[in-house]
C-alpha cells in the first residue's frame, strides 16, 4: 500500500468532508431556491423563472449526495449501519421529501390549472426545506451524542426516539441548516435573475444571512460553554483494526474545542462561516451578486468544516456508552479496502468536479421570462 492505515483513515475523513461540502454547495442552493419558490415568485411566470434557474442542473447536483452516501457506506460501514438504525424515521422522512423534487419538476408544467401548479410549488418548497432541516438536526444530535451502545456480542442497540431528535440544540442546528442554505440559494437566485425577482432574492439573502450569523454564533457559544462533548482518553494503536469498545472516551463541557486549541489554524473555519455570511450580506447591500454568491459559498463551507474540525476523529459519539462511540480510527473498512477506494475517488472526484464546472459554464447567463418564452419546449 502506498499509505499506511492511519494515513488512509485521515484521508478518508477528508474525502467524506469534501463530498459533504460539495453536496452543501451545489444541492445547497437547489434546496434554498426551492424554499424561496412560493415566496419570491408572485405569479406563474416568475415561479417558472425561479424553477428554470435550477431545473437544468439539479439532477447533476444530486451526484454529490449519492457520492457522499456511497463513500460513507464504503469507508465507514459501522457508521452507515448505526445511522440507519438510529435515524431511520428521519431518513425516511428525508427521502420522501426528496421524492417531491423530481416529481415537482416533471409534473408541475403538465397542467395549466393554477391550483395544480401551486400544489407542486409547495411540494418543491417541502423538498427544499425538509432536507436541510433534517441534516441540521442530525448534526446537532451528533454533537450531543446519539443514544446507542454495543453489547457484549457487538450488537448495536439504539434507545432513542424520533421525537427525541427535536431537542433545543438539535432545533438550533436545524435552523442553522435551513438559514445557511436559504442564504446560499437566494444569492444564487440573485445572480441568475433580473429585475423584481433579483431584488426580492437580494433582500431574502440578507435576511437569511443575518439568521445564519445569529444561529452559528449562538451554537458556537453553546458548544464551547454549555454542551457535554467527547474526547478520547486511551485507544489501541491507531494503525490497527480494533473494535469501537476497545477505546476509552470521557465526556466534558467544551471538549469539542480541543482540536481548535491543538491546531490553531482550524480557527479559520468558524471565521469563514461568520465572515462569509457577513460579507454576503454586505455585497448584497452593495448589489454585487456574483461576489455575494461566492461569499455565501465560503460561509457554507466554513460552517461544515467547523463541525468536522470540532468532532474529529469522532463520527457518531454515543451518549449512552461513550466507549461505544464510532470514530475515524475504529469504524472504518479494512486497510486494503480503503487503499483500493482511494484510487477510485482520486480518479472520479476530479472528473465529477470538472464536469460540474463545465455544465455550469454552458448554463451561464441570466434566466428571464423572455428567454423562457423563446425556448418554451426546453423550459420547465
Amino acid at each position: 500500500m502506498i499509505f499506511d492505515y492511519v494515513t488512509l483513515k485521515v484521508i478518508w475523513w477528508c474525502f467524506v468532508g469534501v463530498l459533504l461540502i460539495g453536496f452543501a454547495l451545489t444541492n445547497g442552493f437547489d434546496f434554498g431556491i426551492g424554499m424561496w419558490l412560493p415566496f419570491l415568485g408572485r405569479d406563474d411566470m416568475e415561479r417558472r423563472v425561479i424553477i428554470n434557474v435550477i431545473g437544468p442542473t439539479w439532477e447533476g447536483n444530486q451526484t454529490w449526495f449519492i457520492a457522499a452516501g456511497g463513500a460513507m457506506f464504503a469507508a465507514w460501514p459501522l457508521v452507515y449501519a448505526a445511522a440507519f438504525s438510529g435515524f431511520y424515521v428521519a431518513l425516511m422522512l428525508l427521502l420522501f421529501a426528496l421524492f417531491l423534487r423530481p416529481v415537482g419538476f416533471d409534473y408541475r408544467s403538465k397542467l395549466a390549472d393554477p391550483r395544480w401548479r401551486s400544489t407542486w410549488d409547495w411540494g418543491l418548497f417541502v423538498g427544499g426545506f425538509v432536507p436541510p432541516l433534517i441534516f441540521g438536526i442530525a448534526f446537532g444530535n451528533l454533537l450531543q451524542g446519539v443514544p446507542f451502545h454495543y453489547d457484549d456480542t457487538m450488537r448495536m442497540e439504539y434507545t432513542g426516539s424520533f421525537p427525541g431528535l427535536f431537542n433545543p440544540f438539535g432545533l438550533l442546528a436545524g435552523v442553522l441548516g435551513v438559514a445557511m442554505l436559504a442564504m446560499h440559494g437566494a444569492t444564487y437566485l440573485y445572480q441568475k435573475t433580473e429585475d423584481l425577482i433579483a431584488e426580492r432574492a437580494r433582500k431574502a439573502a440578507m435576511l437569511a444571512g443575518l439568521v445564519t450569523i445569529a444561529a452559528f454564533a449562538i451554537g458556537g457559544l453553546w458548544v464551547a460553554y454549555g454542551l457535554d462533548a467527547y474526547r478520547i482518553v486511551a485507544t489501541p494503536p491507531l494503525d490497527s483494526a480494533f473494535m469501537p469498545t476497545a477505546k476509552t472516551v470521557e465526556r466534558g463541557v467544551g471538549a469539542w474545542m480541543d482540536n481548535y486549541g491543538r491546531y490553531p489554524l482550524t480557527m479559520a473555519f468558524p471565521a469563514m462561516g461568520l465572515l462569509g455570511a457577513a460579507l454576503a450580506i454586505a455585497l448584497c447591500a452593495a448589489r454585487k451578486s456574483l461576489p455575494a454568491f461566492l461569499a455565501s459559498g465560503v460561509s457554507v463551507a466554513g460552517i461544515v468544516l467547523t463541525a468536522g474540525a470540532a468532532m474529529f476523529p469522532f463520527i457518531m459519539p454515543s451518549s449512552l456508552a461513550p466507549g461505544s462511540s464510532l470514530t475515524a480510527w475504529d469504524a472504518v473498512a479494512s486497510h486494503k479496502s480503503l487503499g483500493v477506494m482511494f484510487w477510485v475517488i482520486l480518479i472520479m472526484l476530479p472528473i465529477v468536479s470538472l464536469y460540474t464546472a463545465w455544465v455550469y459554464g454552458i448554463m451561464s447567463g441570466k434566466v428571464t421570462a423572455a428567454r423562457i418564452r423563446e425556448n418554451e419546449h426546453e423550459s420547465y
